[in-house]
């Protein structure tokens, strides 16, 4: 497995400063779990988000969720809609194999609230997916509890990306594809925060795909002699995490951002693309026993490095989970290239 990132190339992205990882793990309390399958049949897996070290049923966390294209079938979104709270962990995985992560998850929270001396009668799951069926015999549906446990169980702030997890199976711009990270610091009141981003990229053309604003896509069509993509199609789910006090409406606000950040990769956001946000705020969470709440929200005058904290997160992810990628021939004699193969050729 590689390790290499965009910055590894001498591109940087944006202009605010990286959190040490350059990972959503930044955010602290935030860790991140793969458990991946690869063998002749299957390259896929899941991938798994917990926003933090506690019980987050008991007490959850103020959250959101943008919906950029809807060609997707995630799970437990319409309740964060709506009561703009999470209170489990984010399951990322293929599409076929929603419903049995979800059961996972909700197996894994009735234990823990049960370890906890916690009653739990309901609980809303979030799963995310993409679908992986290129390179991945997904009918096979092979990812289930056991598999969501042990992501949970390898959980860490430094975690892998590329094709690792639920990015295993992925391709994005008609190369490989996978899991990516990025964070991003900035300063209110005197006080630093952090923004992070994890994406599952399964989206885009290749002759689209943009680093820095350069169009290496063509140029990589170009050495390949073929359109590997021929239409924005696929899906991506992103994942933004801060530790920066926020209500719900400016939450959601923040994630509308998260297409930016895909824009300037090349994305079009394609009819058959389910492009779905999830995020999150490790401040002002919501206690079960309060009867009022009192939170702390930044003045709405101060948000404007939040939104572009989100959207330069969002492309570094996008391009980190190319860049650790390596080459992956799926079931079907499949090949998704690494973009590493091309980048020395492309990059001005």
């Amino acid at each position: 497995m590689n390790t290499k990132r965009i910055r590894d190339y001498g591109i940087k992205i944006g202009k605010y400063p990286t959190g040490p990882l350059n990972k959503i793990t930044d955010v602290p309390g935030v860790t991140v779990g793969h458990c991946t399958i690869d063998n002749d049949r299957h390259k896929t897996g899941v991938t798994v988000i917990l926003p933090a070290p506690d019980n987050v049923f008991v007490n959850k966390l103020t959250a959101g969720v943008h919906v950029i294209n809807g060609f997707g079938k995630t799970c437990g979104t319409v309740q964060v809609q709506e009561l703009g709270t999470l209170e489990t962990p984010i399951a990322l995985t293929n599409t076929l194999n929603v419903g049995k992560a979800a059961d996972a998850v909700v197996g894994y929270m009735l234990e823990k609230c049960a370890a906890d001396g916690v009653g739990c009668a309901s609980v809303n799951p979030v799963v995310g997916e993409t679908n992986d069926c290129g390179l991945n015999d997904i009918a096979d549906r092979c990812i289930g509890e056991k598999e969501v446990r042990e992501a949970i169980e390898n959980a860490s702030a430094d975690f892998d990306e590329g094709d690792v997890g639920a990015g295993k199976g992925t391709s994005c711009f008609g190369l490989k594809g996978g899991i990516g990270s990025a964070s991003r610091q900035v300063t209110l009141d005197g006080k630093g925060y952090t923004i992070g981003a994890l994406v599952q990229s399964n989206f885009g053309a290749a002759s689209d795909l943009m680093i820095n604003g350069q169009p290496v896509g063509k140029k990589i069509v170009e050495i390949m002699k073929k359109e590997t993509a021929p239409s924005d199609k696929g899906s991506v789910m992103v994942v933004i995490a801060a530790d920066i006090p926020l209500d719900n409406l400016q939450l959601n606000r923040a994630l509308r951002h998260a297409v930016l950040g895909l824009a300037r990769t090349g994305s079009y956001v394609g009819h058959g693309s389910g492009d779905v946000v999830i995020g999150f705020t490790t401040a002002n969470r919501h206690g079960t026993g309060e009867t009022f709440r009192t939170i702390t929200a930044l003045n709405d005058r101060y948000i404007d490095c939040v939104f572009r904290g989100v959207a330069e997160s969002v492309e570094e992810a996008v391009l980190n989970s190319m860049t650790a990628a390596d080459t992956v021939t799926g079931y079907s004699g499949t090949v998704r290239r690494s973009i590493n193969e091309f980048l020395p050729d492309v990059l001005e």
